[in-house]
């Protein structure tokens, strides 16, 4: 990494600063391994500087469990969160992206969790998405009011007593890109499938795109006359545009970007913690919470 810095000239700014890490966390170690045993990892320095003050926020391309382990211990979960919850935005037809929690954080979560999930997913598109009384839906298997398990049920009787966040109900798959709601709140088995699913459509939709204005002539000039169209198609399908999920209820700004994340993918990981530590987002989620909580005692 050194030598590729200096390469680029970079080590001369004034701005960055280089600091040694003698461990790595491999991809494959599991999260507790990683706790107890890479506490010289560059993920783990990276942590110890945002709770020391030392930095503003951590972005990191490695190990998701390690990642979300190491958080948890180092940086802590805000008062009256659970549970951090993984969350990342969707492409929508109204152009505006969904916010969509948990993505894999918590495989099982209760009506507590999941309600604790729409609080921190409903500032977040407040204060960084600029959403006015973002509209909340919980992901379910219907959008009757019978539907779903109890866990569901259960949080959808927490959000409709609260008046301070815009429930909207249930929403299905089928309605997660309509932009019909700006946060979906979802546990984090369902959610990281569906956000998956999502990827590998939108770059099978790209793939049979391309192959299917190749295939002729008359299919590449159509091609060529709706170029700038495509372009803008193939922008707002990329995975890659939407990268970095944030790690909502620590006391820190945690980013994760995807491992096969290019540069421009990376950046816009970076871009995402820039603006949450502009927003002051822990303190904003800290605030809603605090007043949520002191409304329902």
């Amino acid at each position: 990494m050194g030598e590729q810095l200096r390469r680029h000239h970079a080590t001369e700014s004034p701005r960055l600063q280089l600091l040694h890490a003698e461990q790595v966390v491999p991809m494959s170690e599991r999260p507790v391994q990683a706790l107890r045993t890479r506490r010289q990892s560059s993920m783990r320095l990276a942590l110890d500087l945002v709770r020391d003050g030392q930095a503003d926020a951590c972005v990191s391309g490695g190990n998701t469990g390690a990642l979300m382990a190491m958080a948890k211990v180092v940086l802590r979960t805000l008062p009256g969160v659970e549970r951090p919850a993984l969350v990342a935005t969707l492409p929508t037809l109204g152009g505006e992206p969904v916010y969509l929690l948990d993505l894999g954080a918590n495989v099982a979560c209760d009506s507590e969790t999941l309600f604790q999930f729409a609080v921190m997913g409903s500032v977040l598109a407040e204060c960084v998405g600029k959403r006015a009384q973002p509209r909340l839906a919980l992901l379910n298997v219907g959008a009757e009011e019978i539907k779903g398990n109890d866990q569901v049920q259960q949080a959808a009787q927490l959000l409709q007593s609260t008046p301070q966040l815009n429930y909207r109900g249930f929403i299905e798959g089928d309605g997660i890109f309509t932009g019909a709601v700006d946060v979906i709140v979802c546990d984090g088995f369902v959610g990281n499938i569906t956000l998956k699913a999502s990827e590998g459509i939108a770059r099978l939709l790209v793939q049979q795109l391309k192959q299917g204005i190749q295939g002729n002539i008359l299919a590449r000039m159509l091609g060529w006359m709706l170029k700038r169209r495509l372009s803008r198609f193939n922008r707002q399908m990329n995975p890659d545009q939407y990268n970095g999920a944030s790690l909502l209820g620590l006391r820190g700004i945690v980013v994760k970007s995807h491992g096969h994340a290019d540069e421009a993918a990376f950046l816009r990981a970076i871009e995402e913690a820039m603006v949450e530590v502009q927003r002051q987002v822990p303190r904003r989620i800290k605030d809603r919470l605090e007043s949520v909580l002191l409304d329902k005692s």
